[in-house]
């Protein structure tokens, strides 16, 4: 009987995902429809050309900056990565969360640490400590400005920051090495060999408390969210008091797109809530224009990140 369950819920998940996409893509394409009209009439002059331009440099930056604190994250995990090493693979997978399951780029980076010699369980938590730590940035900057729910704000960010822990993280580092020191010593039939589990106390883990990747994570989100003003100050203006606001929102709507499951790179997702935050505060035609073109700014950025990393690679090889 468990099985029949385990097997309607495995095929019940991706309808759950392409549901929760789909909706917030009806949510999208009904606020065009009724602000169409609006929406054509915006025009960018030679200054929001220019806004965005800076908005496309910003954005390639921030992914870069991403790339290179990652290696911070893995670093606290005791594991010898170097910044160029961490940028490069993470410019070179990150196009791939746009495929469908938004797991792709995840699989990539654990593959590219398993070629450096990581073992499995630093490199499971070394990939997913990234988005725990960009969800703690992205929710200590969105309880800057209080919305109705920032009680919950205030819970999740307790949460997260409680799973940045050593004594949470450590344990699942020891127990997925060895779950994979046994299965090795199984299926060679090895006895005392290199296969053998490791102990807490040996195991790779943190000896401290993520901090310096947390910062760094900071930054990242804030430069995203300095990228995100720019495109909206290219379709409307922005007073300086607005700024913090805006970049708030979009902390808040970014992680929406993280953390929802199925939905390719947070598609539909992060627009949705970002109009459903600016909306009073802006003209839903302007955040509409202004939530597309920063999803294009964004992907030409990730493409041109992607780019300069692989051209990097064949260049310069990817290891210091």
């Amino acid at each position: 009987m468990s099985f029949f369950k385990a097997a309607w819920r495995d095929r019940l998940k991706p309808l759950g995902r392409w549901l929760v996409a789909g909706a917030a893509v009806a949510f999208l394409l009904h606020t065009l429809v009724r602000y169409r009209a609006e929406v054509s009439a915006i025009r960018i002059d030679a200054q929001g050309w220019r806004l965005l331009l800076g908005a496309l440099g910003i954005t390639l930056g921030a992914h870069v900056w991403a790339g290179w604190v990652w290696s911070w994250a893995l670093q606290a995990l005791q594991q010898p990565i170097t910044g160029r090493w961490s940028t490069m693979v993470y410019l070179q997978t990150n196009l791939l969360k746009y495929l469908p399951g938004n797991v792709w780029h995840f699989f990539g980076r654990v593959r590219a640490l398993k070629t450096v010699g990581i073992d499995t369980g630093s490199a499971l938590i070394g990939v997913a400590l990234e988005p725990l730590l960009m969800a703690a940035a992205a929710l200590l900057i969105g309880i800057a400005t209080p919305t109705r729910y920032w009680p919950w704000q205030i819970v999740g960010l307790g949460l997260v920051l409680e799973l940045l822990t050593p004594r949470r993280l450590n344990p699942v580092v020891a127990r997925l090495g060895r779950s994979k020191a046994a299965k090795a010593s199984e299926e060679f039939n090895v006895q005392n060999s290199k296969f053998k589990a490791l102990s807490p106390a040996s195991a790779p883990g943190l000896h401290r408390y993520p901090l310096k990747p947390l910062v760094g994570q900071l930054g990242y989100v804030l430069l995203r969210g300095v990228g995100f003003v720019l495109v909206l100050s290219a379709v409307t203006p922005l007073g300086p008091d607005d700024w913090p606001r805006t970049i708030s929102a979009f902390a808040l709507a970014w992680l929406g797109g993280l953390v929802v499951p199925g939905a390719p790179g947070g598609l539909g997702v992060f627009e949705a809530i970002a109009l459903g935050l600016l909306q009073g505060h802006f003209a839903p035609a302007a955040v509409l224009s202004g939530v597309v073109l920063y999803r294009l700014v964004n992907t030409v950025a990730e493409a041109l990140g992607a780019m300069l990393a692989t051209l990097g690679s064949s260049l310069f090889g990817t290891l210091e």
